[in-house]
């Protein structure tokens, strides 16, 4: 059964809940990774796995803090000022402290998904905030945080040499809210994989480039 927007079932929104279930999936398989993979290349990314669950939180708590002003910014993120550790590596406002190991990285992680959650919970429908992907609202920075948990996940499990497998309902919600182009019929993490360049899909060509669609759906 297709799960496009145009001819399959309309599914429930990306919620609070769902961006809690994500990353308490990633927080339960992250926390049981071998210590001294962390510096090691995550997937197919330029980073190692520390630098992707890092950038991670980091995302979390950018989406988090976009709704936060009263009046948020719809021409610019809120200015919260970006650094890199080194000319390749990701951009970032937080660092977790290496001294905590691993395990305080997977708790900045776990900490900055509640955060987002808790924004997500706690923001009206109609509230709208910049996005560089288009303006949204509530549901899509919701839908964006469960992305990046699924896929940054995929991505460090990969380089630490774990297993990973999201619910197929938490990720058709997210296709069908950030890429209603997708196609249906597949497996829909398959499918997020490939709509996110990170796998092939029998019968379409993996997208050299890709973005989702981040403003609202009505």
């Amino acid at each position: 059964m297709s799960r496009s927007l145009e001819t399959g079932p309309v599914l429930s929104p990306v919620t609070a809940d769902d961006v809690a279930l994500a990353v308490r999936l990633a927080v339960g398989v992250l926390r049981d990774a071998p210590p001294q993979g962390w510096d090691g290349k995550a997937g197919s990314l330029e980073w190692d796995c520390w630098e992707t669950v890092e950038h991670l939180a980091n995302d979390l708590l950018y989406y988090s803090v976009q709704l936060g002003p009263q009046s948020p910014p719809l021409d610019t993120h809120v200015p919260f000022a970006l650094t890199q550790k080194r000319p390749d590596g990701p951009a970032y406002f937080l660092c977790a402290e290496r001294a905590a190991g691993p395990v305080g990285l997977v708790q900045v992680l776990e900490a900055c998904g509640a955060l987002l959650a808790a924004m997500v919970r706690t923001t009206p429908p109609q509230v709208r905030a910049h996005h560089a992907s288009g303006v949204s609202d509530p549901e899509g920075f919701a839908a964006m945080g469960v992305v990046e948990t699924l896929v940054h996940t995929h991505d460090a499990a990969e380089g630490l040499g774990l297993a990973w497998a999201p619910p197929s309902a938490l990720c058709s919600r997210a296709l069908t809210r950030l890429f209603p182009q997708a196609p249906g019929g597949a497996d829909p993490w398959l499918t997020l994989l490939w709509a996110t360049g990170r796998a092939d899909l029998p019968g379409h060509p993996r997208p050299a480039m890709w973005r989702w669609h981040s403003t609202p759906r009505s």
